[in-house]
């Protein structure tokens, strides 16, 4: 069994093929996948995915690179979402210092509001960060939330720890597959096991066995969960057991 705890199933990418793509990925074993939004205007979307993939489960957010056009009343909005439909988590939120032209304060006045949802509603988080790996560490420390998961995490060992003391899991993806990643890799190979979970990013964060320009998919989490048991030196059925049960306990699954 695997999950994939972050896919976005309604990227332009996919088209309309995301009943193909959600059940070639239940053919290879990946019997999850998580759905985060990015912005007010996706809400709906990925609630009537769900709502017709079983397997597939929503996250409602306003992402970091959507805060320049995003409105307070959006967060009226999401907290009828987090009230009425009950979503697995809030995301996908957090704060992206890597775009150009940034508004930290509008990023982390939205980042903050989330927060404090995330905390009326008891659910977890999931995080997008870019070069914001402090600023959201600060934040998170200020305003307690029930964990969640440092998405596509690319930090430091130190970084690691302080997130994992917070409650949160950890996500490697397609980024682990490359071996010029080697800080990266190194963290995938001894970060306590019980920390992690897998994810795709699809149809972003392409694995290195992908030709460039396709789309990455959740079926193709079997062989980056197998690059992750190469790593650790363990089967690819005991990663599989070992990230579902991560997922599951910070989700609620």
């Amino acid at each position: 069994m695997l999950i994939d705890t972050h896919c976005h199933l309604d990227a332009e990418e996919f088209g309309g093929t995301q009943a193909d793509v959600v059940h070639a990925a239940q053919a290879v074993g990946v019997t999850r996948i998580v759905v985060p939004s990015v912005a007010r205007a996706n809400f709906d979307i990925i609630r009537s995915l769900c709502e017709q993939h079983a397997n597939c489960s929503p996250a409602y957010g306003i992402h970091p690179m959507y805060t320049d056009t995003a409105m307070p009343d959006d967060l009226l909005v999401l907290r009828d979402y987090l009230q009425q439909h009950r979503p697995i988590a809030v995301g996908e939120i957090g704060m992206d210092f890597f775009i150009n032209h940034y508004d930290q304060a509008q990023q982390e006045f939205f980042f903050v509001e989330q927060l404090k949802l995330a905390s009326e509603f008891d659910l977890p988080v999931l995080l997008h960060i870019r070069k914001a790996t402090d600023t959201i560490l600060k934040n998170l420390r200020q305003h307690k939330v029930r964990g969640g998961i440092a998405h596509a995490f690319n930090g430091s060992r130190q970084q690691a720890d302080e997130f994992i003391k917070l409650g949160f899991k950890l996500g490697f993806g397609g980024a682990m597959t490359y071996s010029r990643a080697t800080k990266l890799r190194e963290l995938a190979a001894t970060l306590p096991l019980e920390s992690i979970v897998l994810e795709t990013d699809a149809p972003d964060i392409a694995p290195d066995f992908l030709q460039r320009g396709q789309p990455n998919k959740p079926e193709y989490l079997p062989r980056i969960a197998q690059t992750l048991a190469t790593l650790r030196g363990m089967t690819m059925e005991e990663i599989a057991s070992a990230s579902a049960h991560n997922a599951q306990q910070v989700l609620r699954l």
